[in-house]
């Protein structure tokens, strides 16, 4: 891709870098004078990406001027944005693909070129989201007791860095399938071993080396061996596709790959340097801000426009400046710092805006601190948080091992445009919309849930807010349990012991390094509190479904290399394989012992995760609590059982020789963090994920793809599907159509979330989506996930409305169900959408308030539009996700000011009609009438022209699409 677009109007300010005189970019600080140096360090960024790409059709000058102008013009003017490179996940991924495999074909049948329709933005596609706990814990931790042994005796003291040969700490005990016969001495030495320690790991039966743990083994070929088919064409993609890349799987998060691989900070193009920025398919994409990389999630759809050419369209934002000062508190996580930011962030309403970072505790926040908090921004609604790029930014590059020539070219360029923050410099900070102030002193530990990540609960109250949840009406954060049912206790047999289960029990204790995934600090404190339990005497219940799993191998490496993985290990946190699991519900079934006394007894059984996402029944339908915390609190509760715990007074559990242990006795320091982290998180492990990116891994390399320009589409194919995007593509735009006689599909209230819309997890055996597969041969062991069949719009669409926990008001409790109307039946969701479709009868969905939050997934709009959604009217819409709406030709309504269904005396059993003048303008009114002669008006949500022509096409993906032809 060519740096300077042919014709711009602003190519006589490029000029030399420096000493550097063959290094070319554009010195934007001399367009813009004294109005440059308050410009928002993030504005600049937009401002730079302007000037580079202006060729008076895609950007235009007066977008250009509109950014310098941003004070006055905040708010008020949409201005396009050229990302500088696209970075997806498969689940996102893969539709996108399938979209220009299919794309290719349409272009191909309506007369054009398929060979031509490539990214035109470069594009890197992370496979991580495929994997699923088949198997939590290694065999060998689950066998018999080899050989007796006192497992009581205290473990000795040892250095966390010693790196000798280790034995592998047994939870429970299993059969070695190692070469050992059974006498094997070792098998009989008569006591467990104390001496945990660091790689290579040894079978504790005949002690030969093993090379990766059994888990991580047996959870890879499951991942291959049910995602051939998927695999197969993300191969095919990178072989015909120009201009991406595809990232195996097993190699890491798509967001901590993103860190530690594919991010450059500055850019460089055939000797031409302009600021990294990137966009993609997952919420979380704003990690990278917490690097000085522009970046945000702007949903698949958004995306693929983008990877053909097309800039990211917003309205040209408020920017909240955020000033953080102090310094936390010894016991206070990152974690803890996110929650407290998102709580703040969230009451001061900066939804739709950027945040910016400044002030004198940003430089007491390494990068990883940084990119966590930036991490989490979608969850307190902004765009992104942004963190400038200052010095602490470059020794974390340099430790990464970032070339140091081009560090030194980074840091003159970034200096000379004043993208580098300086707390020395005594230049001003830039002027913002609104200034929040957070002390980081003020910052305790905390965890957030029960249902819901904004709702924060101090660690030292959580045992009075569960009680206090137990005790509340059911809703965000109430249960409604009957006093007298508060301390019912149902006991349970589980691997021939008795287990009291009761409100508050933890059965699912996942460590995540997603959230964290970037920050060693949580998770080497995670490691040590493992550590110094174990040595203690601690020990987690067999029942609770424990996990750990890394955001890439980098996490792994640190913990092997620092001697914690063994402890985490002895407690059940084996590590699992590399990708999202719990987090996106794709956790292993609760042992059936287990999941039936949480039945009988109508307990409240809790998750604890270092994740991101904890909506009710997101982790298993029987889970009915989750909560958010930090790694070394995750594996706390673990230790615990429960969350109806105060630490400051009661004992986590007795150790050896009957002493109570507190969580104050085995709290790791900063001290010891920080000695640990400099010895461990060395550049070596950057080293390793580059070259396990170079190389790839034996299974993707051996694994077979065609190479033909179209994709040889395989009609029984349950994975991959040629979908009905481009059956109407046209090189003109027409007129919207009037919406006529609608029938209501859904009727919804607030706070709808795109997991209550788009499919996700894993597929019910009684769903729509079950029934096709099940008609298509495959038992329910072969359903997979949705996530993993993204790229089967028959079975997308099944599954769109198909969460347990939909309230649909015409059903009146939770469940994927509606009533189709002419008929009066109740079905499943897209059972009903079928019968509506067939009887050529439109439907709408009427929802209240932020309807569409979370994460921005393109079949939270895709689903409802192969239902044949129409339109949506909604009290307010979460801004992602109404821009996928328009992106995929669905209209978003919004009820005028203080007006909803109830006070417009609505049923939702009306036929609605709604017709579309000729001529569409931002903003426009428009009248609905319905089939009771009731008429009220809403708002058209096109914010601005370009919304409008990609509705009048038919969505982003025919709108790009018919400039092949």
């Amino acid at each position: 891709m060519d740096p300077v677009r042919p014709g711009s109007p602003y190519q006589p300010v490029i000029e030399a870098l420096g000493n550097y005189p063959q290094k070319k970019f554009y010195n934007v600080s001399k367009l813009g004078g004294a109005k440059y140096d308050t410009l928002p360090y993030s504005i600049r960024v937009l401002f730079e990406s302007s000037i580079r790409n202006c060729d008076g059709f895609v950007v235009k000058e007066t977008d250009a001027m509109n950014i310098l102008d941003w004070k006055t013009k905040q708010n008020n003017v949409e201005v396009p944005f050229c990302p500088a490179r696209v970075v997806l996940q498969d689940f996102t991924g893969i539709p996108a693909m399938v979209d220009f495999a299919a794309m290719r074909e349409a272009v191909r049948n309506a007369g054009g070129d398929p060979v031509k329709v490539n990214p035109a933005c470069p594009t890197d596609l992370t496979v991580d989201h495929s994997l699923q706990i088949d198997f939590s814990k290694c065999a060998i931790q689950n066998a018999p007791n080899p050989g007796g042994g006192d497992s009581q005796k205290p473990m000795a003291k040892l250095s966390p860095l010693k790196a000798q040969p280790r034995k592998l700490p047994c939870r429970g005990q299993t059969a070695c399938k190692g070469p050992c016969s059974a006498g094997d001495s070792s098998r009989n030495s008569g006591q467990f071993s104390a001496q945990i320690e660091n790689t290579p790991i040894l079978c504790p039966f005949h002690l030969q080396p093993v090379p990766e743990p059994e888990t991580v083994l047996k959870n890879q070929e499951m991942e291959f061996g049910r995602n051939r088919e998927r695999l197969q064409f993300f191969k095919w993609s990178s072989k015909v596709f120009k201009n991406i890349s595809i990232i195996p799987p097993e190699t890491g998060m798509a967001h901590q790959v993103n860190l530690e691989y594919l991010s450059r900070v500055v850019f460089e193009v055939k000797d031409f340097l302009y600021p990294d920025s990137v966009v993609g398919t997952d919420s979380h994409m704003t990690m990278v801000n917490g690097l000085g990389i522009l970046g945000w999630g702007v949903g698949g759809i958004e995306t693929e426009a983008v990877m053909l050419g097309m800039p990211v369209t917003l309205t040209l934002p408020e920017v909240v400046g955020c000033e953080l000062t102090g310094a936390a508190s010894p016991l206070a996580t990152s974690i803890d710092i996110v929650l407290s930011i998102t709580k703040h962030l969230r009451q001061a309403d900066v939804a739709g805006k950027f945040v910016e970072f400044f002030g004198s505790g940003v430089s007491q926040l390494s990068v990883a601190d940084r990119t966590t908090i930036a991490n989490m921004c979608p969850e307190y609604g902004a765009i992104l948080s942004f963190f400038p790029v200052d010095n602490v930014t470059l020794k974390h590059l340099k430790h990464t091992g970032f070339d140091k020539a081009k560090l030194e070219v980074m840091e003159a360029y970034l200096k000379a445009v004043k993208l580098f923050r300086n707390d020395e410099s005594s230049s001003r900070e830039p002027e913002y919309s609104q200034v929040v102030q957070i002390s980081l002193s003020s910052i305790i530990p905390y965890v957030s849930g029960p249902k819901r990540s904004q709702d924060r609960v101090a660690v030292n109250n959580m045992k009075s807010d569960f009680q206090a949840c137990l005790n509340e009406k059911s809703g965000v954060k109430g249960f409604q349990i009957a006093v007298e049912k508060q301390n019912d206790i149902v006991p349970v047999q589980y691997e021939g012991n008795e287990y009291k289960l009761s409100h508050g029990c933890i059965v699912i204790a996942a460590v995540i390094s997603c959230t964290n995934n970037c920050n060693p600090s949580v998770m080497l404190a995670a490691g040590l509190l493992a550590k110094k339990a174990v040595e203690a005497g601690l020990v987690v219940k067999p029942y609770i479904r424990t996990s750990l799993s890394p955001g890439s191998g980098m996490v792994t490496h640190y913990l092997s290399s620092s001697g914690v993985l063994p402890y985490l290990s002895k407690l059940g946190f084996e590590v699992v394989g590399y990708g999202c699991s719990t987090c996106v519900g794709n956790t292993a079934p609760l042992p059936e012992a287990i999941r039936n006394a949480i039945k009988q007894g109508d307990i409240i059984a809790c998750g604890v995760l270092s994740g991101t996402k904890n909506f009710e029944g997101r982790l298993c339908d029987c889970v009915r609590a989750n909560y958010l915390a930090s790694p070394p609190l995750v594996v706390a509760y673990a230790i615990a059982g429960t969350v109806r715990i105060d630490f400051e007074t009661e004992p986590l559990g007795t150790g050896f020789n009957g002493k109570s242990i507190y969580l104050r006795d085995i709290w790791p320091t900063r001290k010891e963090l920080h000695t640990v982290e400099e010895e461990c998180v060395i550049s070596s492990m950057f080293k390793e994920l580059k070259e396990k990116m170079e190389k790839g891994n034996k299974r993707w390399n051996l694994l077979e793809a065609p190479e033909s320009t179209l994709f040889p589409w395989d009609l029984k194919s349950t994975y991959i599907r040629c979908p009905s995007f481009f059956d109407k593509l046209a090189k003109e735009p027409v007129s919207p159509q009037p919406i006529e006689n609608a029938h209501v599909l859904l009727y919804l209230g607030d706070s709808v979330t795109t997991d209550h819309i788009s499919p996700a997890g894993s597929i019910a055996r009684s769903s729509a989506a079950a029934k096709y597969l099940t008609n298509k041969g495959l038992t329910p062991r072969e359903f997979n996930s949705y996530g993993a069949r993204r790229g089967n719009d028959a079975v997308m669409t099944r599954g769109t409305f198909a969460n347990i926990k939909l309230l649909n008001k015409f059903i009146g409790k939770p469940a994927p169900k509606t009533i189709h109307f002419p008929s009066g039946q109740t079905l499943d969701v897209f059972e009903a959408a079928e019968l509506y479709q067939k009887e050529g009868i439109p439907v709408i969905i009427l929802a209240g308030k932020k309807y569409g939050l979370g994460s921005s997934r393109d079949w939270a709009a895709k689903g409802p539009f192969l239902l044949g959604v129409k339109a949506v009217l909604a009290e307010s819409y979460e801004k992602v996700h109404k821009s996928q709406l328009i992106g995929i030709g669905i209209a978003p309504l919004q009820f005028l000011p203080g007006e909803n269904p109830s006070t417009l005396g609505l049923t939702g059993r009306e036929q609605f009609s709604v017709l579309f003048p000729p001529e569409l303008s931002p903003g426009m009114t428009l009248d609905v009438k319905t089939s009771t002669g009731k008429v009220f008006s809403v708002i058209a949500l096109f914010e601005n022209d370009m919304e409008i022509t990609l509705y009048k096409y038919g969505g982003s993906l025919n709108f790009v699409a018919r400039r092949f032809l």
